[in-house]
């Protein structure tokens, strides 16, 4: 694994609902590549292969105007290494625990 990405979609829709329907249908787009995805209130986030990610990135605006939103803003944060980056869980193990009682 040599990235990871963290995507936001924000449809240019007039009601929660709506939006929360076309983000689902971009997580999905997301999870049907198999990988290493965390959801999260603000981004999903993924690890993998930096090409198949990027691959990723490109459709995530797509499939979301194809769920029948007229825009959409995309935000996306890159961390790339050829020798391979910190997985999810080692950056957030030591935390996961913490607070949730």
């Amino acid at each position: 694994m040599n990235a990871s990405v963290a995507i936001q979609v924000l449809p240019k829709v007039a009601t929660n609902q709506e939006t929360v329907r076309a983000v689902d249908e971009v997580i999905a787009y997301i999870k049907s590549f198999g990988l290493h995805t965390e959801v999260g209130p603000f981004e999903t986030t993924v690890e993998g292969d930096y090409d198949t990610l990027m691959e990723i990135v490109k459709g995530c605006s797509k499939v979301c105007v194809e769920a029948g939103v007229p825009g959409v803003m995309t935000y996306v944060k890159i961390n790339y290494a050829p020798a391979g980056v910190l997985t999810m869980e080692e950056k957030t193990a030591k935390h996961r625990e913490e607070g949730h009682e």
